[in-house]
């Protein structure tokens, strides 16, 4: 059926109808009775897929490579995490909090760093992650590098974990949710047009500086939230791992890896990156993960910049088509 039919009936458009699918089977794994231990490898790939996606909105749509997004994240961590620790709050009441206050962060570096362009931006972005990093070290509230301890939940452990799976899947739900409807918006036009040719965009009316600066806002509140979660899932919070370089770096290649370009892509990038990332750790020396990332952002970036996505939707179309005009008859079959 076409799809206009399928919106003539009010109907989701396909590509929502197989994420309704797949969200609502993901849901439900906990049924089956998984181990920790895969419940806690779906968490990893719900929540750096819900980061790429965040990063997306700025990095992929708008083009502003962003290499400082661990700010974000560390930043609704220890926000949610501070609020427990002092004040006994929990993390899953609070993590608009977070989301807010990370937006804020976004907003209040955003205006001078978004004037920046290409590696310029991407370097001052860069420095941001250290300097939170350094920041959080050397304050007496947030325990400096001895770190907070929080509560675990008031359940046992198997069903702790299935809490907090379900918590970053419904996270990784609305980030996909907030990609696929910005493609369907003016913003993501203006966003798109801004990637293109930022100079050309404001001759035809597009306001870039205040759009850049909302998508870099709500990149910035959707990280928060998942830092947020974070940090009550690991009980243990160290600003030497949620302000880390790597996480920035990781989001990035996942996203170019998986393909900036659609909505989607990202979530592809997130599950590739993060079973070769746990192969890795699992059978290789402990460096080996960073120098193969390494490698492949280079080589993503320099000969993939469109990522993995874009090649399906080149080739697709063609065999598609190749099909419709050699139709396999049952003799040539037989």
């Amino acid at each position: 059926m076409h799809r206009g039919a399928l919106r003539s009936f009010g109907l989701p458009a396909p590509d929502a109808l197989i994420g309704i699918g797949v969200a609502l089977a993901l849901a439900a794994v906990p049924l089956a009775g998984p181990g920790t231990y895969l419940l806690g490898f779906l968490f990893t790939i719900f929540m750096y897929g819900a980061l790429a996606g965040s990063w997306n909105i700025i990095g992929g749509y708008a083009g502003y490579l962003s290499f400082g997004h661990a700010a974000f994240f560390g930043l609704g961590a220890y926000t949610t995490a501070l609020l427990l620790f002092y004040f006994g709050w929990s993390p899953f009441l609070t993590l608009p909090i977070a989301g807010v206050l990370a937006a804020l962060f976004a907003a209040l570096v955003g205006y001078p760093c978004l004037r920046l362009r290409g590696p310029y931006f991407s370097l001052v972005t860069l420095i941001l992650g250290l300097a939170m990093y350094s920041l959080t070290l050397n304050m007496p509230f947030t325990q400096g590098s001895s770190g907070l301890f929080l509560p675990f939940l008031r359940v046992d452990i198997y069903t702790s974990h299935v809490i907090f799976y379900e918590v970053m899947l419904g996270l990784l739900i609305i980030v996909t949710a907030v990609l696929r409807q910005i493609t369907r918006t003016k913003m993501g036009v203006g966003l798109t047009a801004i990637r293109e040719d930022e100079d050309a965009a404001g001759t035809l009316g597009v306001d870039a500086t205040r759009l850049k600066l909302q998508a870099f806002m709500l990149s910035a509140f959707l990280t928060g939230l998942i830092g947020g979660v974070y940090s009550y899932y690991k009980s243990y919070l160290d600003p030497s791992f949620v302000f880390a370089t790597s996480i920035s770096i990781t989001i990035v290649l996942m996203a170019l890896f998986g393909g900036r370009l659609a909505w989607y892509g990202p979530l592809v990038g997130a599950v590739v990156i993060s079973i070769v990332n746990e192969m890795l750790t699992t059978h290789a020396p402990p460096q080996t993960a960073r120098i193969v990332f390494g490698v492949l952002l280079i080589g993503v970036i320099m000969f993939l910049p469109d990522g993995l996505m874009s090649i399906a939707q080149r080739h697709l179309p063609t065999l598609a088509l190749r099909r419709a005009r050699h139709p396999a008859t049952r003799d040539e079959v037989a």
